[in-house]
């Protein structure tokens, strides 16, 4: 499962509004004088694509309410980038020279003179000033003073079947300011949000799993039913365990000791703490110590119904115990967004990278690069350059609807995967045997038939596609520089001659039909509520599952933070450290069977028979090297400890 940003957003690309640095990754930095606008400097990206002249339905009321951010630039954005950029390459001199947080603000951080200067002039405009953060100054206030602080003016504008507000053209500000400010989100009311959109039905509803099942991969085949690729099929495994997956990817005798991960969602489930406790046991992983696992929750919680706070729980309980189950010993901070919307699970970064709350962090959400704004794009990589230069990695899952097509009609990545400063993490169909033996993966991509009227056949083999690893050439990011070399020009100039980011960087299980085991207390059929278990997948499997990895890597590091990673994940591509995950592994199509309530929680209303065919993936392909399903591999026996020779 995942939960998707459902922000209602066009794209526009970065490559064309954004300005680069020389040798470094994409950053927004305020555009010098606009010419139809002298005195004053625009805001690259503040226009959305959406608001065209055909679509404008005329000015929008001066009395209508506006709040925004304004995002502040700091003292030296270009050289936050820079830094972020060399304490993160292995072959650099200040490669690992991490600045505490405090240091880090001390040195790239907004000055007081710059957040003075813009909190007087947002009030001159008559904006009334509601918070100041490190990062931004938030604002309301009527149109009218709105439009007079940015320099636009704000229009209705059709989207879709909806009219939302938004600049006329691109907001600037007063070049008095010298560049103070980042960008301005929220002159636009699009929606801005994340929803729950789950593989599986939501966690606030019982779900369980019929069977028969696979204890591991093969083990229980499925001899009655038709064949598939010539041959009988195994039923889907019952959920894999933190000791399969850890044989699969490595462990060792690593365990996470002295490590932090934290993991970010919106709210927080009533129940974890219990959950999280009874799933160890019943699955003999390492009971939780006191404090090893801990909230850090906003004082109130808002559009509760708007959100689905409910359907959120399921992604904090899977979090939380896949991280566990394969870092055992990590401390796990969970820190919740007070609501779905951009802006807060922004301040949910924030919280982690301002008081440094662990090294690595797990997010397992996003939403369609085409609902990405360069604004957001840029309040989101500032953090995550703050948060690279004090030491800290970010892990985003790469999506479960593959190129996107089947979901959007359009072939296209996600965000904030698609972020150069983020390890995209991609997902595959895992195959553990007996004895706990690796034994192969594939990239993540199924395609289903159901088990015809007779039950002698699959209706329409292989069927239709459902799902699969989100992946692809981004549209709107320029090709970062630790990809040169290593993925294909094929993949990262298919948009563009100059290449662009190519998601996703890193791999590990995804598959719901190969997938792992939770345990949650759900809804059940008669209401009352009470723990009970399923096998459940996605990419938001696949990040807390290398989240976790990550842990163990930095254990073998002498405890030593690994940072931003992408740039020494793709210093070890081509060697032993990965398994070269391909879509064609045994030689032969692959298959497993799966037998499930039609009601989702018991056979009240009957019986699904369905055959799940592996990798196939919409239109990506998992090749040998890299690609854009599984990256460059997911974790083989010595990943982990290579870390330790840096």
């Amino acid at each position: 499962m995942r939960s998707n940003r459902a922000k209602v957003r066009a794209g526009v690309s970065l490559a064309a509004t954004l300005p680069m640095l020389a040798g470094a990754l994409a950053l927004g930095i305020p555009a010098a004088h606009a010419a139809d606008n002298p005195g004053r400097d625009t805001l690259a990206g503040t226009k959305p694509a959406w608001a065209t002249a055909k679509a404008d339905k005329g000015a929008t009321s001066n009395a209508a309410q506006v709040s925004a951010r304004v995002y502040l630039a700091g003292r030296d954005a270009a050289g936050l980038a820079a830094y972020a950029k060399a304490v993160s390459d292995p072959a650099s001199a200040a490669y690992g020279k991490y600045l505490s947080a405090e240091q880090a603000q001390a040195r790239f951080g907004a000055t007081e003179a710059q957040v003075a200067a813009v909190k007087s002039w947002l009030a001159s405009a008559g904006l009334k000033v509601t918070g100041v953060t490190q990062h931004y100054v938030s604002v309301t206030g009527d149109v009218a003073a709105a439009e007079k602080a940015f320099g636009t003016q704000l229009h209705n504008y059709a989207k879709g079947s909806k009219t939302y507000r938004a600049p006329q053209r691109t907001a600037s500000v007063p070049d008095a300011l010298n560049g103070a400010v980042l960008t301005v989100t929220g002159l636009d009311n699009a929606p801005h949000k994340a929803s729950s959109k789950e593989q599986l039905p939501p966690p606030d509803a019982v779900f369980k799993n019929s069977g028969p099942f696979s204890s591991y991969y093969g083990s229980n085949i499925a001899t009655t039913l038709p064949d598939a690729y010539g041959t009988k099929i195994p039923y889907a495994v019952e959920g894999y365990t933190g000791k399969q997956l850890r044989a699969a990817y490595g462990a060792g005798s690593y365990t996470g000791k002295g490590v932090r991960i934290a993991i970010t969602d919106a709210y927080a489930s009533p129940t974890i703490a219990y959950d999280a406790a009874a799933y160890a046991k019943s699955h003999g992983d390492a009971t939780w110590t006191t404090g090893q696992l801990r909230q850090v929750l906003p004082k109130k919680y808002t559009k509760t119904e708007e959100c689905g706070a409910a359907g959120w729980y399921g992604e904090e309980t899977l979090d939380v115990e896949a991280v566990h189950a394969v870092a055992p010993a990590a401390q796990v901070t969970y820190v919740g967004a007070s609501s779905c919307y951009d802006d807060d699970l922004l301040d949910s970064l924030s919280k982690i990278v301002d008081s440094h709350l662990a090294d690595i962090v797990s997010n397992s959400w996003g939403d369609i690069e085409a609902n990405q704004t360069p604004d957001l794009a840029a309040a989101y990589d500032q953090v995550f350059q703050f948060g690279a230069v004090e030491g800290i990695g970010f892990y985003f899952s790469s999506g479960d609807n593959g190129d996107e097509v089947a979901n959007t009609g359009t072939k296209q990545v996600d965000t904030p995967a698609n972020s150069a400063w983020v390890t995209a993490v991609g997902g595959t169909s895992l195959a553990v045997g007996k004895g706990d033996k690796y034994l192969w993966e594939t990239g993540w991509g199924t395609e289903k038939a159901t088990l015809s009227a007779d039950g002698k056949s699959w209706t329409n083999f292989p069927g239709a596609f459902t799902s699969g690893a989100g992946g692809g050439t981004s549209a709107t990011v320029a090709e970062p520089f630790y990809q040169k070399g290593v993925v294909p020009d094929t993949l990262a100039k298919a948009n563009n001659a100059a290449g662009n980011r190519v998601v996703p960087d890193i791999s590990a299980i995804a598959d719901p039909n190969t997938g792992f085991k939770v345990g949650q207390t759900q809804t059940q059929a008669d209401g009352t509520e009470a723990y009970s278990e399923y096998r459940i997948g996605g990419t938001s499997l696949a990040a807390p599952v290398i989240a976790a990895v990550q842990a163990l890597a930095q254990e073998a590091r002498g405890g030593k933070a690994i940072g931003f990673a992408n740039p020494s994940i793709y210093a070890k591509y081509g060697t032993k450290a990965y398994h070269d995950v391909t879509d064609n592994p045994t030689g032969s199509g692959l298959a497993v069977a799966r037998i499930d309530f039609v009601n989702g929680y018991d056979a009240t209303d009957g019986l699904a028979t369905s055959v799940r065919s592996l990798g196939k993936d919409s239109s990506l392909s998992a090749v040998k090297g890299y690609d854009d399903v599984t990256g460059v591999g997911t974790p083989a026996n010595g990943y982990v400890e290579s870390f330790g020779r840096h």
